[in-house]
Order: structure tokens, then C-alpha cells, then sequence
């Protein structure tokens, strides 16, 4: 059984490779996009966004108590308080829908129930300061105000319904950590720590002068290593790296095919589609602006002026804000990493959700304004 699957596999790999349309402007121009897009992805976001993300969620595994999380963020709590959490607690990073879901995972294994985790996996790339004060500059107080009170409201509505649809018991998922047996640290360190962490991805969002930006990130990354080595127990710093290489190692090898396969879609959809596709607010347009925005990849921070030149070409303020709302929360490589996590069901309930709920958000600013 298992060498007839791999000689099929090696069949359906040479087809491929002896039909490939080589010089074909397309087929070319597709290739070249989803490698100019890695590029993109590997140079201004592996290192200053996603790492520091992986290194907090595998400190968030290892030394914030499960008994807290599931206080104020388990099936149990009261809903008032675990969504309102949830819903602002990523205000102060700048992460994009793939950096934020080793943050995701860490806080679901922790015993966050579904609800919660699902709205902070939706507002965390949507609400960081950052991204609502350049809203703002750049796109007008009107669609930024909206932006920051749909943002909110979404995520709490999606983790909702998300957990009226999959009720459950427990925040138990699919993947398996193995339990921590380290005795407790120093808080004082713990602390350190994680104000290092988080403050590399709080400074990598930040719109300053890039070696100040980078001499600071460089400090903060120094500071959280030297807290790790001598500030921590061994056993505590050994657990912290292998949950660290969980979530990289699981994530990782997803978020680069689906920003491979991204890359080749943004490149086959070309702007004028979507420029005559959200030229009027109507259910169609914002349903298929909400669609694109899904399953694009947006860098932290692109969407802004990506939406500035849409705008100025006679997109409608409607869509417009359909596409701030699902672009930054999903994208297919954040989808692929997503179901590897909380499966197919889940996964399809999470999307569709986002898809529906932004595209009635922006059809109702659309017709406000």
C-alpha cells in the first residue's frame, strides 16, 4: 500500500513537471509572483514578526498558568469578561493573520475556550493601534472610527457563534503539548521576559526611523535571551524552546505554501476586477470584495495603502471597509495552519463566518455614508 502511494505520487509529480507550460507569460508571471511574495514574506515578516510570535506562544505554554486562562478566558467564564479580553488584547501588536496564530494556539491549549480564542484570532491582526491610527491618517476619522467599532464587534460576534455552533466542555484541541513539570520561576523574570517578547513585536509596528526600529528590536530580542539563559530555570528554558519548535514547526511549513498559492492568485486576479467589482455597495460586490480579502495575504500594515489606491480609483467606501475587515483577519496561508489546528468543520464555520459578517458590516457603512 505504501509503495503504490509513492509511485503514484512520483507519477503525478513527473506529469506535472513534463507538462509544466515553461515560458508561457502566465504561467511565468504566476510562478514569479508567489516567489516574489515569499521573498516579501521571508525578509520583512519571518524574522521581526513571526519568530518573536512563535517565542511568546511557546513562553505563553509554558509559564502562564492553565487555572488563569481558563478563569478569564475558559468555556466557564463569564462571557462579558473572556470576549471583551479577548476582543482588545492584540490592540497593542502588530501582527498579521499569520503571526497571530501561534498566539491562537497557545492560549487554545491553555484552556481558552473556542469563543474567546476565535475572537482574539480575529481581532488580533485588526485592532493593533498601529494599524487604527494609520487608518485614520490615511483613509479618513470616518472608515477608521468604523473600522476600530466593526473590528470589535465582529470578533466577539464570530466567537459567538462559533461557540453556539461547536459547543463544548473543555478548551481541548487537536494538537497535544506535552504537560509543563517546571517549578515556578521568578515572576520578576517571567515578566521580563515577556515585556522583551512582546515588546519586539510592539516596536516592529511602530512607523519610526527603521535602524532606531531595528537597534530597539535587537535590544529587546538580547534582553529576552539573556532573561531566558540566566534569569530562568534550565528546565524551564529547555520546555520553553521545545513548545517554541512545536508551534514553528507545525506553522511554519503551512504559512509558505499558502503564501506560495496566494502569490500565484494575486497575480491571476488582476486589480481592474476588483475595481469593477466594489464600484457600488451592493450584496454581490461586498460579498466577493469580502471573498478576495479572505483569502489574500496582507502584510501587517499593506492593506492600508493597498485600499488608498482602490479608493482613488472609484472603489466604494462600502466594500472598502469589507476588505479591512476580512483581509487583515484571514488569508489562505493563515487558513491552512487554522485547520491543521481546529480541523475541517471548524474551519469552514470560522471562514465563512468572517466572509459573511464583514460583507454585512461594510454593505451597512455603506449605506450610512
Amino acid at each position: 500500500m505504501e509503495n503504490r502511494n509513492v509511485f503514484i505520487i512520483l507519477v503525478v509529480v513527473f506529469l506535472a513537471l513534463y507538462f509544466m507550460p515553461v515560458g508561457s507569460q502566465l504561467f511565468d508571471g504566476a510562478i514569479l509572483s508567489a516567489f516574489s511574495l515569499l521573498h516579501e514574506y521571508a525578509t520583512q515578516h519571518v524574522i521581526t514578526c513571526l519568530i518573536p510570535a512563535m517565542f511568546i506562544a511557546g513562553a505563553i505554554s509554558v509559564f502562564i498558568k492553565k487555572d488563569a486562562v481558563i478563569k478569564y478566558m475558559g468555556p466557564s467564564a463569564k462571557k462579558y469578561v473572556s470576549y471583551t479580553i479577548a476582543s482588545v488584547s492584540g490592540a497593542i501588536l502588530a501582527v498579521c493573520s499569520c503571526t497571530v496564530l501561534p498566539l491562537f494556539a497557545s492560549i487554545r491549549k491553555r484552556g481558552a475556550g473556542l469563543g474567546p480564542a476565535i475572537a482574539f484570532l480575529y481581532s488580533g491582526p485588526a485592532i493593533n493601534i498601529t494599524a487604527m491610527f494609520l487608518t485614520i491618517s490615511v483613509l479618513g476619522v470616518q472608515i477608521g472610527i468604523a473600522r476600530i467599532v466593526a473590528s470589535i464587534s465582529l470578533s466577539i460576534l464570530v466567537g459567538l457563534t462559533m461557540a453556539f455552533i461547536f459547543k463544548e466542555k473543555s478548551g481541548t484541541g487537536k494538537w497535544k503539548l506535552k504537560k509543563t513539570k517546571a517549578k515556578p520561576d521568578s515572576k520578576l523574570f517571567v515578566s521580563l521576559l515577556f515585556v522583551s517578547l512582546v515588546g519586539v513585536l510592539l516596536v516592529n509596528g511602530l512607523q519610526i526611523n527603521l535602524p532606531v526600529k531595528y537597534s530597539m528590536m535587537a535590544a529587546l530580542s538580547v534582553a529576552a535571551a539573556l532573561v531566558g539563559i540566566f534569569g530562568m530555570q534550565r528546565r524551564s528554558s529547555e520546555e520553553w524552546l521545545g513548545h517554541t519548535w512545536f508551534y514553528a514547526r507545525k506553522l511554519i511549513p503551512l504559512l509558505f505554501i499558502g503564501v506560495f498559492i496566494a502569490g500565484v492568485v494575486m497575480f491571476l486576479v488582476p486589480d481592474e476586477f476588483i475595481r469593477s467589482v466594489a464600484g457600488e455597495n451592493t450584496i454581490m460586490s461586498n460579498v466577493a470584495v469580502s471573498i478576495f480579502g479572505a483569502f489574500m495575504y496582507f502584510s501587517t500594515l499593506t492593506e492600508i495603502p493597498i485600499l488608498q489606491a482602490l479608493i482613488a480609483k472609484g472603489m466604494h467606501p462600502g466594500p472598502a471597509l469589507t476588505l479591512l475587515l476580512s483581509g487583515p483577519a484571514l488569508s489562505l496561508p493563515s487558513m491552512l495552519a487554522i485547520r491543521e489546528f481546529l480541523g475541517n468543520r471548524k474551519t469552514i464555520a470560522y471562514v465563512l463566518l468572517v466572509i459573511l459578517y464583514s460583507a454585512a458590516a461594510g454593505l451597512v457603512f455603506g449605506m450610512l455614508v
